[in-house]
């Protein structure tokens, strides 16, 4: 097949250019290329999506398009110069298009999801909160270009693995390689939802081949915080739970950022972000490979490299002394 990655230089394009050409595929890869250097092996083209002919240089026909836009713009770009020319086209959306974060077990074809973004709102890199309503728009206009038997809606999850910049995952991974007593936010029944680049990026690839449509979550099936934790730091790790309402208390960030524990959500009003039900997206040919073998390969990936700091040079979560203060004030309440 011939494969079309729009991107394919930074964490899940690159991951999808990898498994590609590792199925045998001829791959290109179109970027600006700031962001991360081509996978060995590709076709790289340089592009600005900002111009709405860019694309035009690319020659020829596509079994198979992926793209991970966040602008709706850049899909409107894309679909001008490729919707006829192309075969299948796969869109990366994100879980954070839906309406509701609240109701537990919900499904991708009953989930209420947010509104489209308006045209002058259609920019999530100067608006963080319109990164959902900005996926929802980019789902529509593929849908609408590709029609439904040529459109595969991927809803991405929490993407963890080798090669994630974004810290999450690999704080608690670095945390296990600390050894001590830990600091597990909330309680062991928690929720908590992700999947392996390696393995999304398989199944977007497989997608393309079987010519699988529709909308799907692309996430493994929930696993309590206590089987997370035991998997990530082992089954023997001191784990000491520490209430919601005491981090909230003591300052300390949900989800990313500075003095912050990943992956933990305030509940009730995240139960649903971390627990949806993904039977079908396991139907149809998602095969997540287990959590310990994620954690083993993202250690052996951290072992090479600095990612203790999120893009912007801030700290990800609990520094050493942070978590010390906290368990001493937890043990002292």
């Amino acid at each position: 097949m011939r494969i079309l990655v729009l991107g394919g230089t930074v964490f899940l394009g690159r991951a999808v250019a990898q498994q590609a050409l590792a199925a045998g595929h001829d791959v290109t890869c179109a970027a600006r290329g700031s962001s991360g250097n081509p996978v060995d092996g590709v076709r790289f083209v340089r592009v600005d999506r900002d111009d709405p002919a860019s694309l035009d240089a690319l020659a020829g026909k596509f079994d198979a398009v992926v793209d991970v836009a966040r602008r709706p713009d850049h899909v409107r770009h894309a679909l001008a110069s490729l919707a006829g020319r192309v075969g299948h086209f796969t869109f990366v959306s994100t879980c954070s298009v839906y309406a509701d974060n609240a109701t537990v077990g919900q499904r991708v074809d009953t989930a209420p999801v947010l509104p489209p973004a308006p045209r002058d709102a259609e920019d999530p890199e100067k608006d963080a909160e319109a990164y959902g309503a900005c996926k929802v728009s980019g789902e529509r206009l593929v849908t609408e270009a590709m029609g439904a038997d040529r459109a595969f809606i991927c809803r991405a999850g929490l993407l963890v693995g080798p090669e994630d910049p974004s810290g999450r995952f690999g704080y608690w991974v670095r945390r296990a390689a600390r050894g001590g007593e830990v600091l597990a936010p909330g309680t062991p029944d928690d929720a908590v939802q992700f999947i392996d680049v390696r393995d999304l990026a398989a199944w977007i690839v497989e997608a393309g081949e079987r010519g699988v449509t529709g909308t799907y979550d692309g996430m493994a099936a929930p696993v309590t915080r206590q089987e997370f934790l035991a998997a990530v730091l082992g089954e023997d790790a001191p784990l000491t739970y520490v209430s919601q309402e005491f981090l909230a208390e003591q300052k300390v960030e949900p989800w990313a950022g500075p003095r912050s524990l990943p992956l933990w959500l305030p509940l009730p009003e995240y139960a649903g972000f971390m627990s949806r039900d993904v039977t079908p997206s396991l139907a149809a040919g998602l095969r997540p490979r287990p959590l310990a073998t994620t954690a083993r390969d993202t250690a052996a990936w951290l072992a090479g490299v600095d990612v203790g700091s999120a893009p912007d040079g801030r700290s990800i979560g609990l520094t050493a002394a942070e978590e010390s203060e906290l368990l001493a004030a937890w043990h002292a309440r």
